[in-house]
């Protein structure tokens, strides 16, 4: 990777879980910047301008979510935010004021990775679309410029929302996106009724990918917050 290395930032106060992360990115190929302070943080972000922030809500001098706000104003920079808080508003509340993903403590390390390269290759994918137009997990693929889908090398017949949800959901993959965030991009309304209409295009979108109730390899359910597409092979790029 050379000097190609991706620079991430990460604000924790809790010394021992700041220097296991630490390791951890350096161990996985990534350049690390560590702040134990918001306004650290803020400064370090200035300064460096790091590709990805890893971020603890809870710090000594503020509230984290102030920094998500502060950040958002002038950057795009994927935030995952690692906390204890475990209220569903609460993950709500950090992803629908700009951050790109939540994990919770204690986490799992493979985990982590996998969360921070998601959002990484989002990121850099956000300027368009796959670079072939496609987007391929396990059996599924998505054709964007034909709007077909196919799983195991059949089409699935979709309405056109139900495709629109895939495809937004497929475009975020690996992230989680909430229902807010879902509904706004598909219907551009947030009224209380649109999380029930959601729900139940999944549910079709589901039944005509032939998962049985609880058990979706694609789609992945997170309960209260909203719903995450998973990673996309990485083997193709």
């Amino acid at each position: 990777m050379g000097n190609n290395k991706f620079k991430i930032l990460v604000i924790e106060d809790e010394a021992n879980i700041l220097s296991f992360l630490e390791t951890l990115l350096v161990t996985n190929g990534y350049q690390v910047l560590t702040a134990r302070t918001r306004a650290m943080g803020h400064a370090l972000f200035l300064s460096h301008t790091p590709d990805l922030v890893i971020l603890d809500l809870g710090l000594p001098d503020g509230d984290g979510v102030e920094f998500i706000l502060t950040v958002r104003a002038r950057s795009a920079t994927p935030i995952i935010v690692l906390s204890a808080r475990t209220t569903e508003q609460d993950k709500v509340a950090a992803l629908d004021f700009g951050a790109n993903d939540y994990i919770t403590k204690p986490f799992g390390t493979a985990e982590l990775i996998a969360r921070v390269r998601a959002a990484l290759r989002s990121h850099h994918q956000a300027a368009g679309a796959q670079p072939d137009g496609k987007f391929i997990a396990g059996g599924l693929m998505i054709d964007y410029a034909s709007r077909q889908v196919l799983l195991d090398g059949q089409e699935v017949k979709l309405t056109q929302t139900e495709y629109n949800i895939v495809a937004l959901l497929s475009e975020h993959s690996g992230r989680v996106m909430t229902y807010a965030s879902i509904v706004q991009a598909i219907w551009g309304e947030t009224d209380p009724g649109s999380t029930k209409k959601l729900q139940v295009n999944i549910a079709n979108i589901r039944k005509k990918f032939g998962s049985k109730p609880g058990d979706n390899p694609y789609i992945l359910n997170e309960l209260g917050v909203g719903y995450r597409m998973v990673e996309e092979d990485l083997e193709r790029k």
